[in-house]
C-alpha cells in the first residue's frame, strides 16, 4: 500500500485538533522527504519542497487534510549546570552546539569531547534522557546549522571565531 502524501506543514500556533502523532529525535525533526510512521501506524510520506527543521508541537497536514503532531522523541543527552550558566552557555555556543536553555540548566546532546570541555571550565554534566529541543536560529525557528570545532571540516567557515587569531 502506497503510503499517504504531506507535502505541506503548519508550525505549532498555526494549528489545532491532530488525529494523530510522530515522535522525532532532533536529527529526525530536520527532513526533506521521508517515509514516516505515527504512533496510530499510519505511514505517510512527508515531500517537503525544501529540508525543514520541525520544532515540537509543529504539524505535518496529510493530502487527506488530517493533521499529525510533530512530537520531541526522548534522546540520549546531558544536562549541564555550574555556578556561571552564562558563561558555561557562551563556551557551548561558541561550538555551535544545539543547547536547550532552561532557568537552571543547559542541556545539549551527548558528546564526550564537549563534556570533557565543560569540566575543565567548571560545569557538571550529568547524562539524562528526555525530548531535545533547543533554541532555535536568530530568527525564531529553524537551526543555527552549526559545526563542529572538534573534528575535520571540509566546507570553508564564513566567520571568525576569537581562537581563530594569534595573539601577541
Amino acid at each position: 500500500m502506497t503510503p499517504i502524501l504531506c507535502q505541506e506543514m503548519r508550525r505549532a500556533e498555526a494549528w489545532s485538533d491532530a488525529s494523530d502523532r510522530v515522535e522525532l529525535s532532533y536529527d529526525g525533526r530536520f527532513l526533506r522527504r521521508k517515509v514516516l510512521t505515527t504512533a496510530g501506524g499510519l505511514a505517510f510520506l512527508v515531500d517537503l519542497a525544501q529540508t525543514t527543521s520541525l520544532d515540537h508541537g509543529d504539524a505535518f497536514v496529510l493530502a487527506d487534510g488530517r493533521l499529525v503532531e510533530v512530537v520531541a522523541a526522548d534522546e540520549a543527552l546531558l544536562e549541564v549546570t555550574g555556578p556561571d550558566l552564562p558563561r558555561i552557555a557562551w563556551h557551548i555556543g561558541n561550538r555551535h552546539t544545539p543547547c536547550q536553555i532552561d532557568a537552571d540548566r543547559l542541556v545539549i546532546q551527548r558528546d564526550h569531547v564537549i563534556a570533557k570541555m565543560l569540566g575543565q571550565i567548571g560545569a557538571t554534566t550529568r547524562e539524562i534522557t528526555g525530548p531535545f529541543r533547543p533554541e532555535g536560529g536568530a530568527y525564531g525557528h529553524g537551526r543555527t546549522h552549526g559545526h563542529d570545532h572538534g573534528h575535520v571540516h571540509h566546507a570553508v567557515h564564513d566567520h571568525d571565531h576569537p581562537h581563530d587569531h594569534a595573539h601577541g
